[in-house]
């Protein structure tokens, strides 16, 4: 299942291109607020250029980057918040949200947790690393994975999420250069940010496949809500 949960299934995600354009507009936004040239904004330049690999429309990607830097009538402001806590059978759950109104969100995560545990700020914080997170894939057959993160600085990797891909792990301070040395290394970069690694993951053989399901049913009902970015969870694959 890998650091950051997804949804799995043709239903769940029919939606997922709209979503995920959604999403990727309010992290412009949020990066925008440095700058609204990605070329000196290294933050802007990874996530449009994760825009861009989807196929976000051109007038969608430039009126999130106005939004964000305040240029024009349109600015908005989006505040990080990341709720902690534990979904059903303990597992270990951070939910990154970026909102323009905390007292709405905050009650409906209140609402979501109540099948788990909320917890307070830096409960479950412990038991995670903030790390570098590169979603690539080899531009030639072959490729080592091991190999380039070893050349382009990462401090590891493993199987990606999607068959084919492979993830790196980074020093927070160096994802930026090590995505920009991963193409030089057989790796195209399709998405690098900023996240949450397990550090001592829940295997899932210890669940019995009804316990599994309440996990993902839960987890499926907090990454609907339109303020979650994205959801990590100490579960391992």
């Amino acid at each position: 299942m890998g650091a950051q949960w997804k949804a799995k299934g043709k239903a769940q995600v029919a939606d997922a291109r709209g979503k995920l354009f959604g999403k990727l507009a309010k992290e412009i936004m949020v990066a925008a607020r440095g700058g609204a040239d990605p070329a000196g904004n290294s933050r802007l330049r990874l996530v449009v250029e994760q825009a861009r690999k989807v196929s976000m429309p051109k007038d969608t990607l430039e009126r999130a980057i106005k939004k964000g830097a305040g240029i024009g009538s349109e600015a908005v402001h989006f505040e990080h918040v990341i709720y902690e806590g534990y979904a059903p059978h303990q597992v270990a759950v951070m939910v990154e949200c970026l909102t323009d109104n905390v007292k709405r969100t905050a009650p409906e995560m209140r609402v979501l947790f109540r099948k788990g545990q909320l917890g307070t700020s830096g409960s479950v914080a412990w038991d995670f690393d903030h790390v570098g997170m590169i979603e690539a894939e080899p531009t030639v057959a072959g490729a080592d994975p091991e190999e380039a993160a070893i050349e382009a600085g990462a401090q590891d990797c493993e199987a990606g999420d999607e068959a084919g891909t492979t993830t790196f792990w980074t020093d927070p301070a160096e994802l930026d250069l090590v995505s920009r040395a991963l193409p030089a290394h057989g790796f195209t970069v399709l998405s690098a940010k900023l996240g949450y690694k397990p550090k001592n993951p829940v295997n899932p053989a210890n669940l019995t496949p009804e316990q599994l399901e309440e996990v993902e049913s839960f987890l499926a009902a907090i990454d609907a809500n339109d303020d979650v970015q994205n959801v990590y969870v100490s579960l391992g694959s």
